[in-house]
């Protein structure tokens, strides 16, 4: 295999489910040992199967915070301290990630969504503040459309609503993905990071196997977009990689870009969409703007002064 092909494919994987970026393949400690807060709490929860691990950070508010493909909590790094400062952050190792097994289950976005509901209620949670990147999106997309009532706001980072969103030339890369790139791996944060925490690193090369497996089955979740009752923002990197117009459609298709929002707000969604410039997918899960851009949403803030209340204030 080419080491131009092997590029692409880790590309496909990190695009789909949101590992570090790849520049980082040459660094011998992968980011997620640096700049992370410690846990007030860690442990496992056994939910449909599979035992869950989380760990719990931080004060305030809660929010639920689901990473991205081959990575785990820590994948967030200093984002994670920022977010721990003023909330109670419930990190989730995915299903097969970080330190939870990956069984005989087949990957599923939609069944980890539901089991992050039986997650929460073990610890003790009734309604959380949800942020999910990439994989982690799209089962906090799952979880918020099959759990309403437990979710207070959605922050869905570089998370496309259906497999047609992808730029089309990524489809058959995520089609080739599975365990005889395991070599090709072995120099990668992605698998640096797995080996170094999972309870059996040697299944390594099923995850692919699995990931693969998953990303070659079509989707289009578009019906259950509707199911998103809670307040969502939607925040993208201006160079991600999905198509531009599957963004601003899953806005519309959550009420959002449909008019004019009027002089006094009156026509103005619940909904929010944000494109942060000069990032790539790669980069959403580590750049600063990320926090910058949820926490206000989270919190309620954000809105900017009219000219109108400007002028009245005189």
């Amino acid at each position: 295999m080419s080491v131009k092909t092997l590029i692409a494919m880790i590309a496909t994987v990190t695009a789909s489910f949101a590992a570090p970026t790849i520049v980082h393949a040459a660094q011998e400690k992968p980011t997620m040992q640096t700049a992370t807060p410690k846990p007030v709490k860690t442990g496992h929860a056994a939910v449909n199967g599979v035992n869950y691990y989380y760990a719990v950070y931080g004060t305030g508010e809660p929010l639920l915070l689901l990473h991205g493909g081959l990575g785990q909590i820590e994948m967030f790094g200093p984002n994670l301290t920022k977010l721990a400062q003023s909330r109670q952050v419930i990190g989730v190792d995915l299903q097969g990630h970080g330190r939870t097994p990956l069984g005989d289950r087949e990957l599923s976005l939609v069944d980890m969504g539901n089991d992050m509901a039986g997650v929460l209620k073990k610890l003790g949670y009734d309604k959380v503040d949800v942020l999910g990147y990439s994989m982690g999106g799209g089962v906090a997309f799952q979880f918020a459309a099959q759990h309403p009532e437990m979710v207070r706001r959605l922050a869905l980072v570089s998370t496309p609503y259906a497999q047609d969103g992808f730029y089309p030339e990524m489809l058959p890369q995520q089609a080739a993905v599975g365990a005889a790139m395991l070599e090709q791996m072995k120099g990668t944060p992605m698998y640096k990071s797995y080996v170094a925490i999972a309870p059996h690193p040697e299944e390594f090369p099923k995850l692919l196997d699995a990931m693969g497996a998953y990303m070659r089955k079509s989707y289009d979740w578009s019906a259950d977009v509707k199911k998103l009752t809670m307040p969502v923002m939607l925040i993208y990197g201006d160079s991600d990689m999905f198509r531009p117009e599957h963004e601003v459609r899953f806005y519309q298709l959550l009420g959002g870009g449909l008019k004019d929002a009027g002089w006094q707000r009156e026509h103005m969604s619940q909904n929010r969409l944000a494109i942060l410039p000069n990032l790539t997918h790669y980069e959403m899960g580590l750049a600063p703007q990320l926090v910058e851009t949820a926490l206000p949403f989270f919190n309620g803030q954000g809105r900017a002064g009219s000219w109108d209340e400007q002028v009245n204030a005189k």
